[in-house]
């Protein structure tokens, strides 16, 4: 039966939405002659393949060059028997699209492999963008289906014992490199599964990189160095994308390597050298809805683990009243992100989040906690040209009445654009000295006299 008088037969589909499903698979099947004899194939494969080799847990480089050279010849010996006739470029790409099917996550697989691209967005089947330098292109990548979509989805958080189906339609996850998975299905998403997936580089990045790239100047890096050494509490503050989880983990390689650190967060991200490290995860709920296991959970859980350092991935709600709490209760030198557009938003958030928590506080309660428990908000944005930068270290004084005082010790001044449409500006200290240089020189720390007044271009 064709697609057209299948899809007649359902009662939610015109006669005309039918036609025009036809007509999109035909002009797929006319993009990809193949299709059917690699669904084949791949279908061979699968059943010729040892169980042991299609487990993903502890495969190694040297097991995965097996599989590959498996696959290959698996799939040389079915084209001879089934179409001998086809170039030797295209069986190539046959070759390496079912190797990217069976072992990896199907036609995004390059992409993944590609280290310019940081960003995978699966809008639909026919329609996968991606972000390179910055900037947000289609690409020539296309899926065969939705059920197609589905498979990948399924793929990726099976394995980490997470589900997605219509009783729980959104899911995030982590690929084994520790990229940031998100998924959403029907009837969440109209036009079919959708799949987010923010690279994580296999090296973690050093500040020395955001130095390169322009996030920072070498008198920042070295600035936020000894704020991470002296024990001070940071929030790493920005929108999406901005670039908050990598500057986390730069910030987190600071910490010494004889400290006990213990990590929350959502779905693991953070990339931390150390030896002494303890990484929590939360949970969401089975399908009954039950078993949950929250950021605050977490947080309420690792001040029990007798931490020197508490690390969250991002607060969102009421674990900012445990994180606080923490910072106010000997947790020197604990380390979050949170979304906001400056360091006075990121207080109002804060406050918000709080109040999220359930407890009956007066706001200046908890903005004496908040003066209190951090010291340095270090924003950071992501700039009309696609560029990351840290555009203010702010300095939180303490309160004054029912407000608290800011100051900004460093920040980045835009003067204009240039003829390719980047942004021209410098980045330069306020002239400020931070009020907290005691601490860092009780922690034997001496900053160089000029840093604070010196033009940093």
């Amino acid at each position: 039966m064709s697609l057209l008088k299948r899809l007649e037969k359902e009662k939610s589909v015109t006669p005309e939405g039918a036609e025009k499903a036809e007509k999109k698979q035909a002009a797929v099947h006319k993009q990809d002659p193949y299709r059917e004899l690699k669904l084949k194939i791949h279908k061979q494969v699968i059943e010729e393949l040892d169980d042991e080799m299609m487990r993903d847990d502890d495969r190694d480089d040297a097991l995965t060059e097996k599989i590959n050279d498996t696959i290959e010849n698996l799939v040389n010996d079915m084209l001879d028997k089934e179409a001998s006739y086809i170039p030797r470029a295209d069986r190539t790409k046959i070759i390496q699209e079912i190797i990217d099917e069976v072992i990896g996550l199907g036609p995004i697989t390059q992409l993944l492999n590609d280290p310019t691209v940081s960003e995978v967005m699966v809008n639909s089947p026919d329609q996968v963008y991606i972000e390179r330098k910055g900037r947000l292109t289609l690409s020539e990548v296309a899926f065969r289906d939705n059920e197609h979509v589905m498979h990948i989805i399924e793929k990726i958080v099976a394995p980490l014992g997470r589900r997605v189906d219509e009783s729980s339609p959104m899911v995030d996850a982590r690929l084994p490199d520790g990229s940031r998975v998100n998924a959403i299905i029907p009837p969440l998403a109209l036009k079919g599964p959708c799949i987010t997936i923010r690279k994580f580089s296999k090296d973690p990045l050093q500040i020395e990189d955001l130095i390169r790239f322009g996030s920072l100047t070498p008198e920042m890096a070295k600035f936020l160095e000894a704020c991470v050494k002296a024990r001070l509490n940071i929030v790493v503050s920005g929108g999406t994308g901005s670039g908050k989880t990598t500057t986390l983990n730069v910030l987190s390689s600071f910490i010494p390597n004889d400290e006990r650190i213990v990590t929350c967060e959502d779905a693991a991200e953070i990339q931390l050298r150390q030896d002494h490290v303890v990484t929590l995860e939360s949970r969401p709920p089975n399908i009954e809805g039950k078993g949950a296991v929250s950021i605050r959970d977490l947080v309420k859980n690792c001040l029990r683990m007798r931490p020197d350092r508490i690390v969250v991935g991002e607060v969102r709600s009421g674990e900012a009243l445990d994180m606080l709490q923490a910072m106010n209760t000997g947790h020197d030198g604990s380390l979050t992100t949170g979304h906001a557009n400056s360091p006075r938003d990121m207080l109002a958030r804060l406050e918000t989040m709080v109040l999220m928590a359930g407890m009956d506080l007066p706001v200046r309660a908890i903005r004496e906690q908040m003066a209190s428990a951090v010291d340095l908000i270090v924003q950071q944005s992501r700039l009309k040209d696609g560029t990351r930068k840290i555009t203010h270290i702010t300095e939180v004084l303490g309160l004054e009445g029912d407000t608290i005082v800011l100051q900004d010790i460093f920040v980045y001044e835009q003067k204009g654009v240039d003829e390719h449409g980047k942004l021209v500006g410098r980045f330069k200290p306020t002239g400020i000295r931070p009020k907290f240089l005691h601490k860092l020189e009780t922690s034997g720390i001496r900053l160089p006299d000029d840093i604070f007044s010196s033009p940093a271009f």
